[in-house]
C-alpha cells in the first residue's frame, strides 16, 4: 500500500483505526469501516455503506449506497471464524448488495476485477466470481457458487449452493438455477434449461468464426442429439477440433456434481 496522499472521509463516517486506506480514496457520509478492512487506491464507498469487517478491496472499486460487505456468514456451521471478502480492482457494487464472509470451507468470498453487481444483489458465504461477471438486480447466490470469467446473470435470478456457471455464459432473468450452467451457453427457465450458445455475446467478445463453429458442433453432440451426455462429451472429443474453448466446454460438463441443465 503506498503512502496516503489524498484521503476524503466525511465527518460522519466511521472508521476502525485498524483499517487501512490507499490514495484518492473517498468515504461518504455515514459510512461505517470495521476493522482489518483494507481500501484501494482511488477506491469509493457510497453514504452508509457497510465494511463490517475484515475486507480487501481492490484499486478504484465503486460502493454504492447502503451496500454491506464482509457481514457474517448465514450459515450455521460458522463458529466466528477468521474469514474475508475479496473484491478486485475496478468493480461496481451498486445500491444494498450484500457480500457474506466465507467460512472455513473456503475462508474467502472473493469477486474478481471488472465486475459489476447491481442493487439487491446477494453473494453468500464461499462464493468465487471471475473478472468481469455481471449479475443484475435482485438476483440471490446462495453460498459456495462459482462463476468464471464474464459471464452475465439477469436479474431477480437464484443460484442453488455449489453450483457453477460457466465462462461466457448468460443466464436470463427469473431463472431457478439448480445445476451447473455451462461454459459459452444461453439459459433461462424454472426449471433451468439451455438454449444453445451465447452467439451474441460471444462474438462481441471477439471469438471468431472457426471456433463458433467447434463450440456449435460440441454443443449439438452433448444437448441436441440422440447420444446421451457421457457419449456426447466422447464423440465431440472425437470428432470436434480440439480447441482450448472446446475443451473447456467438455472438461467442464465432466466435472460437474450438480449436473447439468437441457
Amino acid at each position: 500500500m503506498s503512502a496516503v496522499t489524498s484521503v476524503r472521509i466525511h465527518p460522519s463516517a466511521l472508521v476502525d483505526p485498524s483499517a487501512e486506506l490507499g490514495n484518492d480514496v473517498e468515504i461518504g457520509p455515514w459510512v461505517i469501516v470495521g476493522s482489518q478492512c483494507t481500501i484501494g487506491d482511488g477506491s469509493k464507498l457510497a453514504a452508509r455503506s457497510v465494511l463490517e469487517r475484515n475486507v480487501r478491496l481492490g484499486a478504484r472499486v465503486q460502493v454504492g449506497i447502503g451496500a454491506v460487505l464482509g457481514g457474517d456468514p448465514q450459515d450455521l456451521k460458522y463458529r466466528g471464524e477468521e474469514t474475508w471478502v475479496e473484491i478486485g480492482d475496478e468493480t461496481t457494487i451498486r445500491e444494498y448488495a450484500t457480500v457474506n464472509r466465507g467460512t472455513a470451507h473456503s475462508i474467502t468470498t472473493r469477486v474478481g476485477q471488472r465486475c459489476f453487481l447491481m442493487s439487491y444483489v446477494h453473494l453468500a458465504h464461499d462464493c468465487a466470481l471471475g473478472d468481469g461477471v455481471i449479475i443484475s438486480n435482485g438476483t440471490q447466490l446462495a453460498g459456495h457458487v462459482h462463476v468464471e470469467d464474464r459471464a452475465t446473470i439477469s436479474g431477480l435470478c437464484a443460484v442453488h449452493q455449489f453450483a457453477r456457471i460457466g465462462k461466457h455464459a448468460f443466464i436470463g432473468g427469473c431463472s431457478r438455477v439448480a445445476q451447473d450452467v455451462p461454459p459459452y451457453v444461453r439459459a433461462v427457465g424454472n426449471p433451468i434449461k439451455l438454449f444453445g450458445l451465447n452467439t451474441v455475446g460471444l462474438q462481441r467478445s471477439g471469438f471468431d468464426d472457426g471456433v463458433l463453429r467447434a463450440l456449435k458442433s460440441a454443443y449439438r453432440f452433448c444437448f441436441r442429439s440422440d447420444l446421451n451426455l457421457s457419449q456426447g462429451v466422447e464423440k465431440a472429443r472425437a470428432e470436434v477440433e480440439a480447441l482450448p474453448e472446446v475443451d473447456h466446454f467438455l472438461s467442464f460438463i465432466e466435472a460437474s456434481q450438480r449436473g447439468v441443465g437441457f
